[in-house]
């Protein structure tokens, strides 16, 4: 008996079905989000050049949520559990977010209306996905972290699949795929409410089926390994000179003058605020831990975020140009297909919502291949050519898959490049996590995770910032120049892989 409190149990096909399914409906709302969002602040009046300052606000959410959900998390026990509290909290208010997007243009601002739904929406599901990528490590043992992620990709795919395919589903099915007067076509409304039943649906299945090991039966879980000790991190950070907290303060003040000396896009302001505001946080932490203050969630989140394993900080680096690219084809594929391939920026215009209709198919396509290279491809390449190598040849795959929309003017043919993307995208959302969940503490599991998915949102901040003042500097009306800069990301990225294998006690086997 006590062995078996000692290890975790090795869990079957449907224990890992249980553990991840709710992610199936959260990433039915990140693509309903990722599919729709240009439409809808194009429908509702915005230009092409201001699409990435109204998008800037998923980012900045995932940068402010994600660390503060992953320390909450970790020291969460109640009757839900640890992680399962913030499933549930996520999931009604990723609800609502999807239920009152739709009614935007009957606001009286109805561009502002969607932003700040836009904020709410990308805020709530950050709420609930932060915990799904922390709950795998919880409930696995070591040797099935890999399946697990697996698995999650796998639920990843499907989520978003659905949530793709269904304003186009919709239409296929007589329902008006264009407004007259500018409003949101009811595809787009529909799938928004639908979307918004099936995410909590999922959410729900994953809280009702599964039980959380107890902080006891974790720390026995954990056996030899040491227990998290925030004293450590507060003497790390004691010794710590202002002079790193100056530096980013320094940075964020330098960015915020070259907006007016260098004729910048204002929303680049936004990145140099986020910079100063970094050093005067890591300087009141700083402050804190010299004077001796017991441990809290500032001085917690500032000494992981400046104390983060080898592996992580190298991890970093390939995240940052992987969600580069990323976060560049969901703000921008919607105008390059329906300018490029459709010939319509008129988003009254049917060429237009035929090209807008046409891109959820290509999302839909890339995640269907993201769900089956999950399962299939990743497994097969990993046993033969090692996690790392796994990484790279998938994301060269899909920059690829990038450049072909640089060349390629027929609708038909972009679904070749989303077979690239889509395989790229499962590897970034399995490797990188199977590789963490294997190389940290448990016990801090949950804030390395936040604090890792920073690098997923700071290269979007850049993006929804810089990327409008380059564009417009030397692209005007021009996105599909966007995704040469995507292609590059990743090719960078891919690299970048290289470097992580140095950081591994061994090389992974993913299961």
């Amino acid at each position: 008996m006590e062995q078996v409190l000692r290890e975790k149990p090795r869990q079957g096909f449907a224990g890992l079905w249980n553990i991840s399914f709710g992610f199936f409906g959260i990433q039915i709302g990140f693509a309903l989000q990722n599919a729709n969002m240009s439409r809808v602040f194009q429908t509702l009046g915005s230009s092409i050049d201001d699409l990435p300052a109204l998008w800037v606000a998923a980012p900045l959410t995932g940068l402010l949520v994600q660390p503060i959900i992953g320390h909450l998390s970790d020291r969460t026990w109640n009757r839900l559990g640890r992680r399962r509290p913030y499933f549930l909290t996520g999931a009604i208010l990723s609800a609502l977010a999807l239920f009152l997007m739709p009614l935007s243009p009957a606001m009286g601002a109805p561009l502002l209306f969607a932003a700040a739904m836009l904020w709410l929406l990308d805020a709530s599901l950050n709420i609930s996905m932060e915990p799904f990528r922390a709950f795998v490590g919880d409930m696995l043992r070591a040797d099935q972290h890999a399946a697990g992620y697996a698995v999650q990709t796998a639920f990843i795919g499907a989520g978003a699949v659905v949530g793709s395919i269904f304003p186009w589903f919709l239409e296929r099915m007589g329902v008006s795929n264009v407004t007259a007067g500018g409003g949101l076509p009811d595809t787009v409304t529909w799938s928004f409410w639908a979307g918004a039943i099936a995410l909590f649906v999922a959410v729900m299945w994953t809280i009702v089926t599964t039980r959380e090991y107890s902080p006891e039966e974790q720390a026995a879980f954990a056996g030899h390994e040491e227990a998290a000790d925030d004293t450590i991190t507060l003497r790390a950070l004691a010794a710590k000179s202002f002079g790193s907290a100056a530096g980013w303060m320094t940075a964020g003040v330098l960015v915020c003058l070259s907006v007016s000396l260098l004729g910048l896009e204002k929303e680049v302001l936004l990145l140099g605020a986020l910079l100063a505001l970094y050093g005067i946080l890591s300087a009141i932490a700083i402050s804190m831990a010299k004077q001796g203050r017991a441990a809290n969630m500032l001085s917690s989140i500032v000494g992981d975020f400046a104390g983060m394993p080898e592996v992580m900080k190298r991890l970093a680096l390939v995240q940052f140009f992987s969600w580069s690219a990323l976060f560049i084809m969901w703000i921008n594929t919607t105008p390059v297909v329906t300018q490029y391939v459709f010939g319509s920026t008129d988003t009254a215009s049917a060429a237009y919502n035929e090209g807008a209709s046409w891109v959820n198919v290509l999302f839909t396509v890339y995640n269907g291949v993201a769900a089956v290279a999950a399962l299939a491809l990743l497994p097969w390449l990993s046993r033969k050519v090692g996690q790392v190598m796994t990484h790279s040849i998938c994301l060269t795959l899909g920059a690829l898959g990038f450049l072909m929309f640089v060349l390629v003017r027929d609708a038909q043919l972009l679904l070749v490049a989303e077979i690239g993307i889509g395989i790229a995208w499962a590897s970034i959302l399995a490797m990188p996590y199977a590789i963490l969940a294997s190389n940290l503490p448990q016990a801090k599991l949950g804030i390395y995770m936040g604090l890792f998915n920073v690098f997923i949102v700071v290269p979007q901040l850049l993006v929804a910032t810089v990327m409008g003042s380059i564009m417009q500097a030397f692209f005007p009306g021009e996105p599909v120049w966007t995704m040469l800069f995507a292609a590059a990301s990743w090719l960078i990225a891919a690299v970048a892989m290289q470097r992580v294998k140095a950081a591994l006690p061994q090389e992974k086997v993913y299961a």
